[in-house]
């Protein structure tokens, strides 16, 4: 190669990398646009749960039987429920809220292999941005409730926990549903991460293990008895730095 080709083919790097980070410049217009959007159209859902679950669930079978009761009880009790908008638990989750009286709402992804929206969503919103997606899951939610699920479900899952043990948000029921699934995890939590001083043994009562939807309703009154279910100022603050 030629000193001529290197300088050409320098050239071409840098306006490759300048139009690239043009790009990016203006990806966050669009970024801003979801944020702005959804927190509109969310404005009037509160108080609500999101549910949290693995979208591979079928109908049918218990997990998503109880899941879908879970939410029928929740939405009947004047909780929206929130999900992931896909099939499976968070089908299960949407088709309960729809069929009770208060709004089931889906925050639907989409993703290079598209996710299929289910259709039991009073209010859809669409992100093409994971974190705008899971910033509104935090957002909105009073509480969360978390069904059996895979990768996915344990993300959405740490990152609450995480939210909530730095103090970067407020404090809130994290209640996971199916005691048996879930079990191992917490034994390990208590076992290992507790043990090994990698959180505190306080952190362990961030979580609740219950198995019926009715305790699950009870446990989020319980939380706010003393309390109103909207943030307090200082709580805004917060969310406002997530």
């Amino acid at each position: 190669m030629t000193e001529s080709d290197k300088l050409v083919m320098g050239v071409e790097t840098e306006a490759a990398l300048k139009s690239a980070t043009a790009r990016e410049s203006w990806r966050i217009f669009g970024i801003m646009s979801e944020f702005v959007e959804a927190t509109d159209r969310l404005a009037a859902i509160k108080p609500a749960v999101t549910m949290f679950g693995s979208a591979r669930i079928p109908e049918g079978t218990p997990y998503y039987e109880l899941a879908e009761k879970t939410a029928r009880l929740l939405s009947d009790s004047g909780f929206s429920v929130i999900s992931g908008g896909g099939p499976g638990i968070m089908e299960a989750a949407n088709k309960g809220a729809f069929f009770g009286k208060s709004p089931s709402v889906g925050l639907n992804i989409q993703l290079p292999h598209e996710q299929a929206n289910n259709p039991y969503q009073d209010i859809s919103q669409t992100f093409r941005h994971f974190f705008a997606r899971k910033y509104m899951f935090v957002r909105f939610a009073s509480a969360y409730v978390v069904m059996p699920g895979g990768f996915g479900t344990l993300d959405e899952l740490m990152e609450a926990l995480t939210l909530i043990q730095t103090g970067k948000a407020r404090k809130m029921p994290i209640i996971l549903v199916c005691s048996d699934f879930w079990k191992g995890l917490v034994d390990w939590f208590r076992d290992t991460l507790v043990r090994e001083k990698m959180i505190d043994a306080e952190d362990m009562y961030l979580i609740q293990l219950i198995d019926q939807p009715e305790q699950v309703v009870e446990a989020i009154f319980k939380h706010y008895e003393a309390r109103p279910f909207s943030p307090l100022p200082a709580e805004r603050e917060l969310m406002l730095n997530l």
